[in-house]
C-alpha cells in the first residue's frame, strides 16, 4: 500500500472542494484533492451542472486571493440589482417590483454569476498549475482515522494518506463527516428545483430577479450572451411532483409554462439547455468540526438556492479556516485551531440557515392572504432605506 503525507486532505471535487484545494495550495500547504467523480466541464455533455453560482463580493476577494478569478473573470456576468417582484395575486403579473441596487452600498456590483460547469474546468486548471497540489478524480475517501497528532485517510485507489487537517467538502452526505460521527439536522420541504439555462428578447440589464408566487421562488440570474441572444440562468422551485411535471414536459409546453411563471418579464423564453432537478432541503450540521477534520460548504451547511447564499456560506468557512491557519500554521488541525473555526463560524451559518429557512417558507405560500401579506412585508422593507440597506450589506456576508 502507497503511503505518503499532506498536510491538507480536501475530500471532494465540486466547485467547494477545488476551492479550497486552491486557497490553501496556494497559501503554501501541500494539498491532495479526490473526489469519486470526476468533474464534468463542458456545458452539453452528460452529467453537466447547469446550475450557476453568484460569487458575492467577499467571495470575490478569495478567489482573487487563491488565483482562479482571474481565470474565470471574462466569463463573469455582474449583478448589479437583485429585484424582487411578488406576482401572487390571482393571475401571474407583478403587482409589488423593488429593486434592491448594489449601488446604495457600494460601488461595485453585489457579485458575479458563473456557470459551474465553467467554475469546475477553470478551477482544476488553476490546481494543475500550483507544484504543491494534487487532484485524483475518480478516487474516494475509504476510510478516516484520527488522533490528536494527525488523520489518517484511506482512499478507493488503495493509497494511505497521513494529512494534518482534513477538509470535508464532500457533500450533504458526507462520508467524512459521518466516519467522524458528526450529527445533522434537516429540514426536508417536499421541493425540488428545476435549473436551467434560457435566451430572451429583452436584455437582463445584469438585474438578477427573483419572482414570487407560491411553491417557491422563479430566479432568473444573468449570463453573458448565448448565441448572440441574451441569456440568463433559471432556478424554478416548485413542490415535488408539480416540478416532476414540468420537467416531463415537451419542450414547448415547458417554454409556455415558463415564460408564464416569470411573468413575461424579459419576453418569451427559449430553453437554452436541458432541464436538471434538484432535490431542496435545509441541513446543518451539529458541529464545524472533529479530531483534526474542518467541515466546509455541504458537509456543514445545506439551504434553499435564495438570496445567493449557498456557496457564499461555504467559502465564508475557507476564509476562516485560511485566516487561523496562516496565523499560526504550527497549529494546522489542531485542537485549538478546529475548536476555534466551529465558535466563529457556526453561529453565524445556524442563523443563515434559519433566515433562509424562514424566506423559504414565506415563498412557498399558497393561501391567498398570506401571500398579501408577503407582499405587504416586501412593500414595509423596501420603504424603510436603513433596513433596507442592512439587508444589503447582510446578504453580502461581509462580516463572514
Amino acid at each position: 500500500m502507497q503511503t505518503f503525507d499532506v498536510d491538507i486532505l480536501v475530500s471532494g471535487g465540486g466547485v467547494a472542494g477545488l476551492t479550497a484545494a486552491a486557497v490553501f495550495g496556494t497559501a503554501g500547504f501541500s494539498v491532495l484533492c479526490v473526489d469519486p467523480s470526476p468533474p464534468v466541464i463542458e456545458r452539453d455533455a452528460e452529467g453537466s451542472d447547469l446550475r450557476t453560482t453568484a460569487f458575492l463580493q467577499p467571495a470575490q476577494a478569495l478567489l482573487e486571493k487563491a488565483g482562479l478569478w482571474a481565470r474565470v473573470a471574462d466569463d463573469a456576468a455582474p449583478l448589479q440589482i437583485m429585484r424582487i417582484v411578488d406576482a401572487g395575486g390571482d393571475i401571474p403579473e407583478p403587482r409589488v417590483v423593488k429593486d434592491f441596487n448594489a449601488s446604495d452600498i457600494s460601488d461595485r456590483p453585489f457579485g458575479w454569476n458563473l456557470p459551474n460547469w465553467l467554475l469546475r474546468r477553470e478551477f482544476m486548471a488553476r490546481l494543475a498549475e500550483l507544484p504543491n497540489v494534487e487532484f485524483r478524480p475518480g478516487t474516494g475517501t475509504r476510510s478516516v482515522f484520527t488522533r490528536e497528532a494527525m488523520a489518517r485517510v484511506g482512499l478507493s485507489d488503495g493509497t494511505s494518506v497521513t494529512a494534518r487537517m482534513v477538509i470535508a467538502a464532500d457533500g450533504r452526505n458526507s462520508p467524512v463527516r459521518e466516519a467522524t460521527g458528526i450529527k445533522v439536522k434537516t429540514t426536508r420541504y417536499g421541493q425540488k428545483a428545476l435549473a436551467f439555462a434560457v435566451t430572451h428578447p429583452i436584455p437582463h440589464e445584469n438585474v438578477s430577479t427573483e419572482i414570487h408566487r407560491s411553491g417557491g421562488p422563479f430566479t432568473l440570474v444573468p449570463l453573458p450572451d448565448y448565441q448572440g441572444m441574451p441569456s440568463s440562468a433559471v432556478v424554478w422551485m416548485e413542490r415535488g411532483p408539480e416540478a416532476m411535471r414540468l420537467a416531463a414536459l415537451p419542450e414547448d409546453a415547458f417554454e409556455a409554462a415558463m415564460t408564464e411563471r416569470s411573468c413575461s418579464l424579459f419576453g418569451p423564453l427559449t430553453l437554452a439547455s436541458r432541464r436538471t432537478v434538484w432535490p431542496i432541503i435545509s441541513q446543518i450540521a451539529e458541529r464545524m468540526s472533529g479530531e483534526r477534520v474542518a467541515l466546509v460548504a455541504e458537509a456543514a451547511h445545506v439551504v434553499p438556492p435564495i438570496g445567493a447564499q449557498g456557496l457564499n456560506m461555504s467559502l465564508g468557512d475557507m476564509r476562516v479556516l485560511l485566516e487561523l491557519a496562516e496565523a499560526a500554521p504550527e497549529r494546522l488541525g489542531d485542537r485549538q485551531m478546529l475548536d476555534t473555526y466551529h465558535r466563529r463560524r457556526h453561529t453565524e451559518v445556524q442563523a443563515r440557515v434559519t433566515g433562509i429557512d424562514l424566506l423559504n417558507r414565506a415563498s412557498m405560500i399558497e393561501s391567498r392572504p398570506l401571500r398579501d401579506l408577503r407582499a405587504a412585508g416586501l412593500n414595509a422593507i423596501y420603504s424603510l432605506a436603513p433596513v433596507r440597506k442592512t439587508m444589503m450589506q447582510m446578504g453580502l456576508g461581509a462580516r463572514g
